[in-house]
């Protein structure tokens, strides 16, 4: 009720917000300002509102799809301590380059990747040595024209209520969705009915030549946080699990340990957040304190780069600290003209070097 109440104090504040934006789309669709156009292919992975719709294993999707050309990844290092254009290198931690770029640079060794506020800065420091660019998070960043351009909404979110920033969420205005060359609905339920797979597209309602494609999460094993050993989600089964998160939205991921266990105790942190040894001591304190005999610690794999560098292993190693990987995948039609529309961009505008 509070948060209702809140919401009708900022609405003011999201109509001027909301005004700001759409002039400053006019000012580029009419050329006042300018939109720089590379001559190589760079693809844009983005949504409307602030974190939690899938960027990060859409990104991790195209870099498997893709994984024939030298590719570079792009992004802003959303909570960094650190400014300008740095290329993710041995040294890299979450502090110097952010949590996400960090994960792709530790995932994926044969891909560049690098952070920069200004993209038209870090595409011209990247074009060279590169056949494609992927930009993490830059759909409201129109200095740049990206060449293609998937734009991501979270399925459960669809036909609810959203307002713009303050008093929501929302960072941009719903019509903006018309720029984009693919309308990627994600976290849809597992199997998807027709009936909304069609109210995707009554929500959307695309323009004639914009899909709109249906993705799920796929739950990998667990990981060790600081060992090689994995585990299957199975073999925790009515574990009482201590589940550590600093995300957007780990409702998803609430709901896929719920398979496995009733015993859920969630400390639950601001996106990006830095934890810090307070935070940590006390959350230990409380697994230590768990009622069960088979327990464990979960958290994400995004997580787990700022647990990990950020000193806490005297806190954390002898404990059963685990991270739970995922990843997009599409449904098979969906898949297949999804594959065939972002290898056909590449194909067509690959540079002749």
């Amino acid at each position: 009720m509070l948060l209702n109440y809140l919401r009708l104090l900022l609405l003011p504040f999201s109509l001027i917000y909301g005004m700001a934006i759409i002039l400053r789309k006019k000012l580029y669709d009419w050329g006042i300002l300018r939109s720089v156009k590379f001559d190589l292919p760079v693809i844009c992975v983005g949504n409307l509102a602030v974190g939690g719709s899938g960027k990060t294993p859409t990104v991790e999707y195209l870099v498997r799809l893709l994984a024939d050309y030298k590719i570079a990844i792009l992004s802003r290092g959303y909570g960094r301590k650190t400014k300008g254009f740095i290329l993710a290198g041995a040294n890299a931690t979450a502090g110097t380059i952010g949590d996400e770029p960090l994960q792709y640079h530790q995932k994926f060794k044969n891909v560049t990747v690098a952070v920069c506020e200004d993209r038209v800065n870090g595409i011209n420091q990247l074009k060279e040595n590169h056949d494609l660019i992927i930009l993490d998070d830059a759909f409201q960043h129109r200095a740049v024209r990206a060449g293609f351009n998937i734009l991501l909404f979270e399925f459960r979110k669809l036909g609810t209520l959203q307002f713009l920033l303050p008093a929501g969420n929302l960072r941009d205005v719903f019509s903006s969705r018309k720029r984009a060359d693919v309308l990627l609905v994600t976290k849809s339920p597992v199997p998807l009915l027709h009936v909304a797979q069609q109210a995707s597209v009554n929500e959307l309602q695309p323009n004639v030549d914009q899909p709109v494609l249906h993705s799920y999460l796929k739950y990998g094993n667990l990981i060790h946080l600081y060992g090689k050993e994995t585990r299957e989600l199975e073999s925790i089964k009515d574990f009482e699990i201590f589940l550590l998160t600093g995300i957007a939205n780990p409702q998803p991921l609430i709901e896929e340990l719920a398979k496995y266990s009733k015993a859920i105790k969630h400390e639950e942190f601001p996106d990006h957040y830095a934890f810090k040894e307070a935070d940590i001591r006390k959350f230990k304190s409380a697994f230590q304190a768990g009622s069960k005999k088979e327990k464990i610690i979960i958290t994400t794999e995004k997580d787990s780069k700022r647990l990990r560098a950020t000193g806490f292993e005297d806190l954390l190693v002898d404990l059963p600290v685990y991270y739970l990987p995922i990843e997009v995948e599409l449904f098979e039609e969906d898949k297949i003209t999804f594959d065939e529309l972002i290898l056909n961009y590449v194909k067509s505008n690959r540079r002749n070097r």
